[in-house]
């Protein structure tokens, strides 16, 4: 009887043991990926992870600090709760329309002296790791001063970033060792070993953005966007913060194909999403960069009623869904200096009834563009007004920007500056409006969560193809395993006139933003076509002016082009080297490859098209045999403007023979030969 009592009583103890455990494990699904919540001597809470038994990052401090209690020391684990999740969800639109999300969660409790109770919350994806604080104090705001939060990798290995800037996320993208990486911006992408992963964020709204300092030779801390008074965040007493992220694949393009960032973010809480719709678009805004038209108004002025109206023309006579006009507003001339813009009055030379009256009759989008130039009370104030003409127009898309210095010293991507873009993401969904943010903050996977999010730049876009030496075939390579793990990208692709001939003849072309006489586009025009496929974007842009399209038989590609894609996957590809990417959209498959500076064949499987159905493939491909010619940067190399265009019958079975030109690339559409 008494061992009896004795064995009840110790399983009646041995679960409260395991919750207060000093160490908190929690494996992925698959069980390749391990997380360990622990705390050292002195309470500080530390995490570890382990991949396909190897460490990839050794015990590293989490927590932040706050100037009212103690939020990072002084704490034990007093309980951990499990759950676990595997459903299928949907969205509007998206690289894959159906998702699945299969994760197993840990919650660890953590309290201290002061009275704070941390909980650090883990999930566990096959393709990685998410884990944010929810704190609860007695303290009815707190003033948050740093954050703990590094990543102490196990050994050296390569990664690929831009460095850290609250700013602007437009700079080149570095390769280097872990070890020689003195700061960056997320998504940081690496391989350490055999592996590949990418730190980043994810549901970031109310709080300052992360970026990532060398700690020691292969630690990094976190860092915080400032504040105007120097603090980093002022918070509620309880709250959240935003999830930090560790994606991880065995090959370069399972970070493509991963779905973390947006499994970590809740669903849509706009019930009627029928209206989010993705769409091609054409505009005046090439012309502007290369300086045969400008924003002002003025005989160099872009967005005037007849040119609004040809292009409007040009959208209904080539199946592209919408037109935007920049500079169509007055205050341009203000860009620069006091940075004042009116969001609902056209310039004279621009009848903005008329030309909606027009576009409407056509069957075309019209899109409004709001440059703010950083200036966001104002912008904020004049928001309900400007959207509800916007929805009275029956326009649905907005491109915003936010070139120029916020006021009073607000950073681009502080705590402040989130809100407003949420402000604005918000405001807009009232009035049914779609947003394209340039200069934005960073993409953490709100889309899912708010869905007219559409797409961003904080990038290197097209547009510094036009005023400097531009961005690189390799660099084209590089950012789809860095910048686009984050989410969508409005790179505006799409240049046909590689070599400004017809900017060059304009007698009304001005330098603008510096001398432009070298200035080129870096690709072949195959791999321009490519762009639209693996530059991801639900809102894709033709950017060239029209007249380089009319008549021109490889723009059938952009006709027959649809970036409401319902499946993609990143089928082969290595970090700056190059890339294959394959999306549907209906029946119909696209086909995306583009190269380095190194010319290359590559065999793809063609396993992705429905079994025992029969295509027709048109290849828009590289023209192997173009002569060399002098470049306008005084190099020599062949002509990148010829290109080849052949149609072909393929089936699942095949093989297609990729061959591209140095700094080249090919698209493909596969439609099936008979309805399925």
């Amino acid at each position: 009887m008494k061992r009896l009592l004795i064995l009840a009583l110790l399983a009646a103890v041995l679960p409260a043991m395991s919750s207060c455990s000093s160490d908190a494990v929690l494996k992925s699904p698959d069980g390749r990926i391990r997380f360990t919540v622990s705390a050292d001597a002195e309470g500080k809470p530390q995490y570890s992870v382990c991949v396909g038994g190897d460490v990839l990052i050794s015990a590293s401090p989490l927590g932040l600090e706050a100037s009212e209690t103690s939020l990072g020391d002084g704490f034990s684990i007093v309980g951990i709760e499990r759950n676990s999740k595997n459903e299928v969800w949907t969205q509007p639109w998206g690289e894959n329309k159906t998702m699945r999300d299969r994760h197993d969660e840990m919650a660890v409790a953590l309290e201290n002296k002061s009275g704070v109770r941390l909980t650090v919350r883990v999930r566990a994806f096959d393709d990685g790791i998410g884990f944010r604080y929810e704190y609860e104090t007695q303290e009815d705001s707190l003033t948050v001063l740093a954050e703990n939060t590094a990543f102490r990798f196990a050994s050296d290995g390569i990664s690929w970033s831009i460095p850290a800037n609250f700013e602007t996320y437009e700079l080149d993208v570095r390769e280097q060792a872990l070890s020689a990486t003195e700061n960056a911006n997320t998504p940081f992408t690496f391989k350490v070993g055999d592996a590949y992963g990418s730190i980043h964020e994810a549901a970031l709204y109310d709080f300052p953005e992360m970026n990532l300092y060398q700690s020691d030779s292969l630690g990094f801390r976190c860092e915080l966007a400032p504040r105007q008074d120097g603090c980093k965040a002022r918070v509620p007493g309880c709250f959240k913060t935003p999830w930090r992220t560790i994606q991880t694949a065995p090959d370069a393009v399972g970070l493509i194909n991963s779905s973390l960032i947006l499994n970590l973010n809740e669903p849509s809480v706009i019930d009627d999403t029928s209206w989010i719709k993705p769409q091609k678009y054409v505009g005046v805004w090439w012309g502007m960069h290369l300086g045969t038209h400008g924003w002002i108004c003025d005989e160099r002025h872009g967005a005037t009623t007849q040119n609004a109206l040809r292009h409007i023309d040009f959208a209904a006579e080539n199946n592209i869904g919408g037109v935007l006009f920049e500079g169509w507003n007055q205050g341009w001339e203000s860009w620069g200096g006091r940075q004042h813009f009116n969001y609902t009055e056209p310039y004279p030379d621009f009848d903005l009834k008329l030309v909606a009256e027009y576009a409407a009759e056509k069957g075309v989008e019209l899109w409004m563009h709001n440059e703010t130039g950083g200036s966001i009370f104002e912008y904020e104030a004049a928001l309900d007004e400007a959207f509800a003409m916007y929805e009275d127009l029956g326009v649905n898309y907005l491109k915003t920007g936010y070139a120029g210095g916020m006021p009073e010293n607000i950073r681009h991507h502080s705590q402040r500056a989130v809100r407003h873009y949420q402000t604005v993401v918000e405001k807009a969904a009232g009035h049914r409006i779609m947003i394209d943010a340039h200069e934005p903050i960073k993409e953490t996977g709100i889309r899912r969560t708010w869905p007219n999010m559409m797409t961003r730049e904080g990038a290197k876009g097209m547009e510094w193809n036009a005023w400097s030496k531009g961005n690189s075939s390799e660099y084209l390579c590089t950012i789809p395993f860095v910048r686009l793990l984050s989410g969508p990208m409005d790179y505006t692709p799409g240049v046909f006139d590689i070599y400004y001939r017809r900017a060059a003849a304009s007698p009304q072309r001005q330098e603008w933003n510096g001398p432009n006489s070298e200035c080129y586009i870096k690709t072949t025009i195959a791999r321009q076509i490519a762009n639209w496929v693996l530059l991801y974007s639900p809102l894709q842009m033709a950017c060239d002016l029209i007249e380089n399209y009319e008549g021109h038989p490889a723009f059938q590609f952009f006709r027959d082009f649809d970036p409401d894609c319902d499946w993609s996957k990143a089928v082969a590809g290595e970090i700056g080297d190059y890339i294959v990417i394959v999306r549907r959209a209906g029946n119909r498959f696209f086909l995306g490859a583009g190269t380095d500076a190194e010319p290359r064949n590559l065999e793809v499987p063609l396993d992705f098209l429905e079994p025992g159905v029969t295509y027709e493939a048109v290849i828009y491909g590289d023209d192997l045999s173009a002569p060399y010619i002098l470049q306008p940067d005084g190099t020599t190399a062949p002509d990148k403007t010829a290109y080849v265009i052949r149609t072909i019958e393929v089936a699942s079975r095949d093989i297609l023979d990729v061959a591209m030109a140095q700094d080249g690339g090919q698209a493909v559409i596969f439609t099936p030969k008979e309805p399925l």
